[in-house]
């Protein structure tokens, strides 16, 4: 009996290596705090692991709390660790929050924000 409840403690282990795997930020495009001199166009969040196109949205907002990005982001199709979102030409000066939410290919959901502002 006992070697049988190690036998199923082990598989456990063994068959669930990435079943606590989430998809977190790797880098960011602004980066996460930056002062920007001219517009960006586009923002591009890189995740450290893939994540599922439908369920994965980007939207950058002014201080007002107004969306200023186009859409709510799209996965890169080519590269499924790539969100990105387009925005105006010219953005006014002020604090934007970027907001990010996604759920990784292994279906674990994760969600934040980060702030640039634009001088």
């Amino acid at each position: 009996m006992r070697l049988l409840i190690i036998a199923v403690l082990v598989l456990g282990l063994v068959a669930s290596p990435h079943a606590s795997a989430h998809a977190f930020p790797d880098s960011s495009s602004p980066h996460a705090g930056q002062v920007l001199s001219s517009s960006p166009g586009q923002v591009q969040v890189t995740f450290d692991s893939e994540i599922e196109p439908v369920f994965s949205t980007l939207i950058v907002k002014n201080a007002a709390g107004t969306a200023v990005s186009t859409g709510k982001g799209e996965v890169a199709p080519s590269n499924h660790v790539l969100l990105h979102t387009s925005l105006p030409k010219s953005l006014p000066p002020g604090k934007y929050v970027v907001y990010w939410s996604v759920v990784a290919h292994d279906g674990h959901h994760t969600e934040g924000h980060f702030p640039f502002t634009l001088q």
